[in-house]
């Protein structure tokens, strides 16, 4: 147990951490799974491009052209 503690604390940093998740729990271990992921998505700070109206303009006329 202690050489398995001594190795996620030498390899996990902030960029790439290391969660030790208990498997006896299946619920619990998926609630802190998607908790993980959420929080990983959210420090992305994503958010849609924008648009001018000439390329949406585009963009429509794209899409009348796939729905034929």
């Amino acid at each position: 147990m202690e050489a398995y503690e001594d190795c996620l604390n030498a390899t996990s940093t902030h960029h790439a951490p290391w969660y030790a998740v208990p498997a006896d729990d299946k619920p619990n271990a998926r609630l802190i799974i998607s908790r993980i992921v959420l929080d990983a998505l959210a420090e992305l700070k994503m958010a849609y491009p924008k648009a001018t109206a000439k390329r949406r303009e585009e963009l429509k006329s794209i899409r009348k052209l796939l729905e034929k």
